[in-house]
């Protein structure tokens, strides 16, 4: 598979970092091994660790009375139960920004990840980017979060309906673009095979063409017509599609839950962030609110860039302890949003690179 150029690495510019006290050169390089410590350890970091890991040049003395400087700068804190100390939202802010660099996946994580979104077929979107959700969470250690594109703009192509029971149809709508969204009606009695094709071809040429938003706002002024319908059965399914029009032809609903997808919580619970009854229990609950994730997410502009914030950044109190690292995928020219939610102490250089990978990827297959 080619490569794509990857998209810029910088995030969307914040102002926190920006707006703190200037760093000498000697603060950036004990500050980047603290947050480098920390992220390997969890624990709080001391000087004399500092030091005897990283070799810059100066005493455990110097690096204690640095790290002393950045604690007051906002960069570190203390505490009180422990002789080290521990990077703030905006240390790690300013590490995005300034002192973190760009680094590529390795051979094993890209063939590890094309193996999972390549077991799911590419035209159809849920499956695939529910794959890629759950790709994310095995390779970082972290939530793989999504929503799929909303696609109000995209052009219906063709209807087909397929029986697939006495009670139930299989509604496929083909996207331009290659996107394909399928849908099971329920029925009140089985339909015969020619009432099903009469009612397809109608479908196909009162609504190929148009976009999904113009199908849901002018279905019943379409499908209003009872000159051809002499039969019970096809009187009955078409009301199905009057009465249920702006949840079939809507694509996820919203910005809302039903176009979330959540990989493996279980696996960022194993973190050492979240031994805790407390922080284990703010997770659980992060989880649930699918609909305060998916209006997150949706909310998001990228322009281009992925988008990171970290923290109180969120300005929400249920995200206050997590960082979100995010990316756009593009299906049949509509975008949608994947990453990663996981604890402000994470692996930055890693996450950005598996996830602006995985956007790219997903737009490729699809």
């Amino acid at each position: 598979m080619n490569e794509e150029p990857s998209r810029s690495q910088e995030p969307r510019p914040r102002t926190a970092s920006q707006d703190a006290e200037p760093l000498t050169e000697r603060e950036r390089r004990v500050l980047d091994a603290v947050i480098r410590t920390y992220v390997d350890t969890a624990e709080p970091t001391g000087s004399r660790t500092v030091a005897r890991k990283y070799e810059l040049g100066v005493s455990p003395a110097t690096v204690r009375n640095t790290m002393s400087d950045l604690e007051e700068k906002g960069y570190l804190y203390h505490p009180h139960t422990s002789a080290g100390r521990i990077p703030t939202d905006l240390a790690y802010r300013f590490f995005v920004d300034q002192l973190m660099e760009r680094t590529a996946l390795s051979d094993e994580e890209r063939d590890r990840l094309i193996a999972e979104l390549q077991s799911a077929e590419a035209s159809a979107v849920d499956r695939l980017i529910r794959r890629a959700t759950h790709a994310l969470s095995l390779l970082t250690s972290e939530l793989g979060v999504a929503i799929a594109p909303r696609l109000d703009d995209a052009i219906l192509e063709k209807i087909d309906l397929i029986q697939v029971s006495s009670a139930k149809v299989l509604m496929v709508l083909a996207i331009r673009g290659g996107v394909v969204r399928t849908v099971y009606v329920d029925l009140a009695g089985e339909v015969p095979p020619e009432t099903l094709l009469t009612l397809t071809q109608m479908l196909n040429e009162r609504l190929a063409g148009l976009t999904l938003r113009e199908i849901r706002e002018t279905l019943p002024a379409r499908l209003t017509d009872s000159a051809w319908v002499d039969d019970p059965a096809a009187e009955e399914l078409l009301n199905i599609f009057l009465q249920s029009g702006s949840e079939l032809f809507d694509w996820p609903p919203g910005l809302g839950p039903a176009g979330l997808h959540l990989g493996q919580a279980s696996l960022l619970a194993t973190q050492p962030e979240f031994t805790s009854g407390e922080r284990l229990r703010n997770l659980i609950q992060l989880t649930e609110r699918r609909d305060l994730i998916a209006n997150v997410l949706g909310s998001r502009q990228h322009e281009g860039r992925l988008v990171i914030t970290i923290g109180t950044e969120h300005n929400k109190e249920e995200l206050s302890g997590f960082t979100l690292v995010t990316a756009e995928y593009e299906a049949a020219g509509l975008k949608g949003v994947i990453g990663v939610i996981g604890p402000t102490r994470m692996p930055y250089e890693k996450i950005i690179a598996i996830v602006d990978h995985t956007s790219s990827l997903i737009s490729r297959l699809l």
